[in-house]
């Protein structure tokens, strides 16, 4: 019985102990503010965004001033008068209702005071400018676009996630059909592209070519450092002419450029050099950019190599078994050799 007791008792100190450790870390990890970006580009306020109850609270001059809206505060009566174009808001702190143009327009929650600074819901700001509004839990940001131009096509069937990964299935929004057209808000990196659709939902796809008909020099510059990180992981690997290219323990030149742009951009290029230099468009030596493609004389062949520029001068490319993958300086021998660039991407 004592025993019993005594068990009894270590047990609740044991509770007791993991329960005071976990209220401390909840002390010591206060939940942090969402970060807020308009259009692609962060906001920053003199007071953070509150999440409370589910709701987003902003400071009220800042966000409607942010969102393109001129406004006047009145700080007697707590009133906020905003214009856009042919909009007019009023809005009174603590109110339930706002007028857009004279028209009521309710508030599921009302502003209000918090930490010295009047604040409002994100959302109800933002949709009565005519934006639209998606928080991402990802990465507890929260996006908002006053976009309503669709200037690209999707090219290739492509789903809609609520994040920008593939891993889940549970990501999937829906899928984006061939030629449906969105508004690109961001390249979010070289693999995912933040984008709107025309009914107003906001989420991410895959920034591969394949899939749409955008392009901007920031994705092709985020892509071409993608396409020399992943081919360099390969420096050093064995060269084998003729070699499989569905291996990777040994490539010869154009398997490995074939490899490269297949793995990073979904882009399938012919197996023989000779035919990828067939591919995409012609480039000037004095235009060009990290990840366009080098042919060279080879073999006695009018084009007998591949390589992929990398940048400052440099080629990433493969053609000895005794130095394999490798990076090695444009000039010498393959200045001499070299027949033409072409851009795929």
């Amino acid at each position: 019985m004592q025993q019993s007791t005594i068990k009894s008792a270590a047990f609740a100190l044991l509770v007791l102990t993991m329960t005071t450790v976990q209220t401390h870390r909840a002390h010591a990890e206060p939940e942090q503010p969402p970060s807020l970006l308009l259009d692609g580009r962060p906001l920053a306020f003199a007071a953070q965004p509150v999440i409370e109850n589910g709701v987003s609270y902003v400071p009220v001059r800042p966000i409607f001033e942010a969102e393109g809206a001129k406004v006047s505060w009145d700080e007697q009566t707590r009133s906020v008068t905003a214009t856009k174009a042919d909009t007019l808001i009023t809005y009174r702190l603590g109110d339930s209702m706002a007028y857009k143009n004279g028209e009521k327009q309710p508030l599921a929650t009302p502003g209000k005071l918090m930490n010295g600074f009047s604040m409002v819901p994100l959302r109800f700001v933002s949709e009565l400018l005519g934006n639209v509004v998606q928080w991402h839990a990802y990465d507890r940001s929260i996006s908002i676009s006053s976009v309503h131009t669709f200037e690209t096509e999707i090219t290739y069937g492509v789903n809609l996630r609520s994040e920008p990964g593939s891993e889940t299935e549970a990501s999937v929004v829906r899928m984006l059909p061939r030629g449906q057209r969105i508004h690109v808000i961001r390249d979010v990196d070289a693999k995912w592209l933040e984008v709107q659709t025309e009914d107003g939902k906001i989420g991410f796809m895959s920034a591969k070519p394949k899939y749409s008909d955008y392009a901007s020099p920031e994705l092709a510059m985020k892509q071409a450092d993608a396409l020399i990180a992943f081919g360099s992981s390969f420096i050093g690997t064995h060269y084998e002419f003729g070699a499989a290219t569905d291996q990777t323990d040994a490539f010869d030149c154009s398997s490995f450029v074939k490899r490269v742009f297949g793995e990073v951009l979904g882009i399938e290029l012919p197996r023989i050099s000779y035919d990828q230099a067939k591919e995409g468009q012609e480039v000037k030596l004095a235009d060009l950019r990290k990840g366009d493609l080098l042919f060279f004389g080879a073999r006695g062949l009018d084009i007998g190599h591949v390589g992929i520029y990398a940048g400052d001068g440099k080629i990433l490319h493969t053609y000895s078994d005794k130095l394999g993958v490798h990076i090695e300086a444009f000039d010498g021998q393959w200045k001499d050799r070299f027949v033409t660039a072409r851009r795929v991407f």
